[in-house]
């Protein structure tokens, strides 16, 4: 199966200018940027001076028609004015797509697909606040999957709500996958809310949990103080020949009145010669009520 092109996936962003006067494409543009930033461009002007520093080809390669690329300003104007949701999604489909394992016709089945980590954390992004002028920066939360080494999403946080908000828009966006995800992220996410939205995409979570929640904090507790009492109990193995055998039966004598001569005491056996094998009543049997009598394997 032939790696996903990343043109053919941009063009799935809508381009938001209109018909009219539109001097390049907007799909070469969208991969300009995308190069741009992956390369380590900071701004728009060092951006458009990737086909001078890469020679004019690079522009024919990314789609121009000339070997022409848009001015820094053109860029700038151009930013705030996509579709940025549109272009996350995009871009988190083809990074899924593009380290998903390739199946090979000729070659057996895979197994089952392993499920991803995805740590979900919120950064202030460097450079993006100016104190004098009183602009905060601009807080983006981010689903980082450390296996790929790459961002699979990324949502601009309001500054009216929060990061598990933000964390339930963020988790709608991302692409399913074979295996699902493991989300992981502090203790901001251990919300009813996101747990839900996460296992509703039928993916798991590993939250923190602090002191700030100690209901929570203690039903866990007590969930793995359960577990490792539990794992003390050594389970019976299997049954050989002599716990397999037929085994005689006693009879529990009633409880109400004198006991009759003839009939043996609980736990007696009723045949003399085969007393020695007796080991105990059977356990799992359920008891009968006091003065009745019962039949129990032992």
């Amino acid at each position: 199966m032939s790696r996903p092109c990343l043109l053919e996936a941009l063009r799935a962003v809508p381009d938001p200018r209109s018909r009219q006067g539109r001097s390049y494409p907007f799909t070469p543009i969208l991969a300009l940027l995308v190069i741009g930033i992956l390369v380590g461009r900071r701004s728009p002007a060092a951006i458009a001076q990737l086909a001078d520093d890469y020679g004019a080809e690079f522009a024919l390669l990314l789609g121009f028609p000339r070997l022409k690329t848009p001015t820094g300003s053109m860029l700038s104007k151009l930013l705030p004015r996509i579709d940025v949701t549109a272009l996350e999604a995009v871009l988190s489909a083809w990074i899924a797509a593009l380290f998903a394992p390739a199946t090979d016709p000729a070659q057996p089945a895979p197994g089952p697909a392993h499920p991803l980590v995805v740590n979900m954390d919120g950064k202030c992004s460097r450079g993006s606040a100016h104190r004098s002028a009183g602009l905060p920066g601009v807080h983006l939360l981010a689903a980082f999957a450390p296996r790929l080494q790459a961002v699979l999403g990324q949502l601009r946080v309001d500054t009216k709500t929060n990061e598990h908000k933000a964390a339930l828009e963020l988790l709608n966006i991302l692409p399913r996958r074979a295996g699902g995800y493991i989300f992981t992220g502090d203790a901001i996410f251990t919300q009813t809310e996101v747990c839900q939205a996460i296992r509703d995409r039928n993916d798991d979570y590993v939250l923190v949990v602090k002191d700030n929640q100690p209901a929570l904090a203690i039903d866990i507790e007590a969930g793995l103080t359960f577990v490792a009492v539990a794992a003390t109990f050594s389970p019976r193995g299997p049954r050989g020949p002599e716990r397999t055998r037929a085994r005689p039966a006693v009879r529990a004598p009633s409880r109400q009145g004198p006991r009759s001569g003839g009939t043996p005491e609980f736990g007696e056996h009723l045949d003399p010669d085969g007393a020695s094998g007796v080991a105990g009543v059977e356990a799992g049997v359920s008891r009968a009520p006091m003065g009745d009598s019962q039949w129990q394997a032992v």
